[in-house]
């Protein structure tokens, strides 16, 4: 008899967890859903899916709460769905037209991200930045955003909150230099083209290049967002060289990896699939509709994973974190647009 009571009140705590599993996965999808459709309204455009849904997930924890029972579902749309979510991400690039957009593209891109890390991790070290929170910031300033951070977050072993913060921090950068841009684009003397050029090699989300781009006609969103994705694809050697520095760093420095399990080594193997679905991509094996759903689905997931991570930051936190790093990421922001003009037009780009 006592037997039998005891398994039936395993099994009702396991019935409760699985619901609360559910309710928590369930929480995500909703503010997914409604970050998608507060995205077509003007202003909050300019931030995009992903941006609103971190938002919503903050605002939600701080005038509702969290309970503790939906906590693994969230955990989950924050791990596990992020992960699918960059995989079908690979299909938005097409390897040729990185190829096709001549070394000169590809030289920004790169010169662009290097310079970038560098000036704010410094910044991030100088201000006495936790190491974690210093490069998300710094990657998320130069790669692209939300998606560079927590792609790059499982390397570093960061944090659910510095996530976060360093996530929303860079919207809030990305949203206010959207802005300055449309006000600077009749004063910078470029061409459609090479304010797409200088856009899409300057501004942290996709969201933010294509509204940013937009005063210059379709010639230059093609262009912004043509070299906006060649600076995406550096997030592949970015996230395997800090996961390696990191891995090495954790073992002691000069110690090897010799020895370790290849499932072991420090490695976003998801990017990898990022890589396949790009060739895929590519190489035309997908109708083009079936692409399109396909990406409607990676950003409700990577939306999901911006809400759960959202719901696990209350404000109190995002204002004790967030004022170093905004401040080393508008330096950083500034740097960025500064050195991407001089280089659009020493490369003749402009």
């Amino acid at each position: 008899m006592i037997l039998q009571t005891r398994s039936k009140s395993w099994k009702n705590i396991k019935k409760v967890g699985n619901f609360g599993f559910f309710q928590g996965v369930g929480l995500t999808l909703l503010l997914s859903v409604i970050a998608k459709l507060l995205g077509y309204l003007p202003f909050l455009n300019i931030m995009g899916q992903l941006v609103i849904a971190i938002m919503l997930g903050i605002l939600y924890r701080g005038t509702r709460g969290v309970p503790l029972k939906i906590q693994s579902g969230i955990s989950f749309s924050g791990k596990r769905l992020l992960r699918f979510g960059i995989i079908l991400l690979g299909l938005k690039l097409n390897l040729l037209d990185i190829v096709h957009a001549g070394y000169k593209v590809v030289a920004l891109a790169v010169i662009n991200v290097v310079i970038t890390i560098i000036v704010v991790y410094g910044l991030c070290k100088w201000f006495k930045i936790d190491k974690s929170l210093g490069l998300l910031t710094a990657c998320g300033t130069a790669i692209c955003g939300a998606a560079a951070m927590v792609a790059i977050a499982p390397q570093i072993k960061a944090k659910d909150e510095e996530t976060a913060v360093s996530a929303a921090t860079v919207a809030i950068l990305g949203t206010m230099f959207t802005l300055v841009y449309t006000f600077l684009y009749p004063v910078l003397g470029l061409s459609m083209k090479g304010y797409g050029v200088f856009t899409g090699a300057t501004l942290h989300e996709v969201a933010h290049v294509i509204a940013a781009a937009a005063p210059g006609g379709q010639a230059a969103i093609d262009m912004a967002v043509l070299v906006k994705l060649t600076r995406v694809a550096l997030l592949v050697p970015v996230a395997l060289f800090i996961g390696l520095w990191s891995g090495r760093e954790s073992r002691g420095g000069g110690k090897s990896f010799q020895g370790i399990r290849w499932r072991e080594l420090p490695i976003p193997w998801f990017i990898f699939g990022f890589l396949v679905m790009s060739g895929v991509n590519t190489l035309g094996i997908i109708p083009e509709k079936m692409i399109s759903d396909l990406l409607i689905l990676a950003y409700m997931l990577l939306a999901m994973a911006m809400a759960g991570l959202g719901l696990g930051v209350d404000l109190a936190t995002f204002s004790r974190l967030g004022k170093k790093p905004f401040l080393a990421g508008l330096i950083g922001s500034i740097v960025l647009s500064l050195v991407g003009f001089v280089l659009v037009c020493g490369f003749g780009l402009n």
